[in-house]
């Protein structure tokens, strides 16, 4: 009587549907929430398929492979997968989580040597298989910003050359006032210093705004928790820096190019 009793309990609180979890821009675009019932089968409009309960929805993950595909997902049980697949006991790929560089290497020749067509890869590998395309992005990237600090560079020199020559007449009364060459120069290669860090400063500004507009853009248009653009320490130090080398020395040329010009040739006599 017992026995019986626990078997109808246990057949009470058995769920009439099995679950799954689904993918956030699924519940979005579908307009499905948490509860509701689907049918889910292999084939589209297929009558043989099962009814489940919606028990979760999940948050999108940032890998890049994932935007490219631009795939719903779905989690399911796994007895439940294979019954819609129709794969049995078969899997395409399952993953492995190892101690160490030394266990990776050694579980990926046990795998090898377990039975013919494993092919075992790291992780780190297919990542990287898998962002081809944000490599070549990043490439290109690398290669304009070389292209901007050139042009910028010599559209900096040129500024220094113009604010320079506009100084003639004060550097000669300094000159004939008895200053030395070599505090003239130091007192332009100062001033340059300083521009150069306030514009380095205002670019840092600007670059971080835009960071964060295109962040907020292309997350809205992926429905991704990615960083698509990142300003970082080592970012802003690589810009301090050639901001301060390129200044010193554009200040520098032009400081020289003024001060090894005669005095009163300065002014014109």
């Amino acid at each position: 009587m017992l026995i019986r009793l626990a078997a109808v309990l246990l057949f009470l609180q058995q769920p009439a549907h099995r679950t799954i979890a689904i993918d956030e821009r699924l519940a979005e675009d579908a307009h499905i929430a948490i509860g509701d019932k689907l049918i889910v089968s292999a084939k589209p409009g297929s009558p043989a398929g099962d009814t489940v309960i919606v028990s979760g929805i999940l948050q999108r993950g940032a890998d890049p492979a994932e935007i490219a595909r631009s795939e719903y997902q779905v989690r399911m049980h796994l007895d439940q997968l294979q019954k819609i697949a129709g794969y049995g006991d078969r899997v395409d790929r399952f993953a492995v989580a190892t101690r160490g560089p030394e266990a990776t290497e050694r579980a990926m020749r046990d795998i090898n040597a377990a039975a013919f067509g494993f092919e075992p890869h790291r992780s780190r590998d297919i990542a990287v298989e898998t962002s081809q395309t944000f490599q070549v992005v990043s490439r290109f990237h690398k290669a304009i910003g070389v292209i901007t600090i050139v042009a910028s560079a010599i559209f900096l020199l040129c500024i220094m050359l113009l604010k320079v020559e506009e100084r003639r007449r004060d550097v000669a009364a300094l000159r004939l006032m008895g200053i030395s060459r070599a505090t003239v120069v130091k007192g332009i290669v100062a001033e340059a210093a300083l521009l150069a860090l306030v514009g380095c400063a205002l670019g840092v500004g600007v670059g971080w705004l835009s960071s964060q507009f295109i962040n907020w853009y292309y997350r809205g248009v992926y429905r991704t928790p990615l960083t698509f653009s990142l300003i970082t320490p080592s970012i802003i130090t690589l810009a301090v820096s050639l901001s301060l080398i390129l200044g010193i020395a554009a200040g520098l040329l032009a400081s020289l190019r003024l001060v090894r010009t005669p005095p009163l040739k300065l002014f014109g006599r």
